[in-house]
């Protein structure tokens, strides 16, 4: 499983770098100031739980890993998909219905750092 954590985080930190630089060069130009910075907020979020993965990742590879360790990584995924998602989308369309959909994100985000954090208390050194 941590395999398949780390390719994503992996995955997700690389398009997340392509759409930060797709927003700066391509979007700005194309998108009022609000759009943009909704644009920019789903990158910056991709980005921290990219990273946030990535290390959920490493820490599945210690002996013993507890389950909350799965969970938070799947969280920070799902949270990845609907948060940032729906802030992508919202900001290119301008369909204000997508930003009801971002708080369904928000949540699963704070259940992954909720279960990353008793993952880490649980763990051995």
């Amino acid at each position: 499983m941590g395999r398949i954590f780390l390719f994503a985080a992996t995955l997700l930190g690389g398009l997340g770098v392509a759409f930060g630089a797709f927003g700066a060069h391509a979007l700005r130009s194309q998108l009022d100031p609000n759009a943009l910075a909704i644009f920019e907020t789903a990158v910056r979020y991709q980005m921290y739980h990219a990273l946030a993965l990535a290390l959920v990742a490493l820490c599945l590879d210690r002996p013993h890993p507890p389950p909350t360790l799965a969970i938070a990584g799947y969280s920070f995924m799902i949270g990845t998909g609907l948060f940032s998602g729906s802030l992508y989308a919202l900001s290119l369309t301008g369909i204000k219905a997508l930003g009801a959909i971002t708080p369904l994100g928000g949540v699963a985000y704070l259940v992954g750092w909720i279960c990353f954090a008793l993952a880490a208390w649980s763990l051995k050194s």
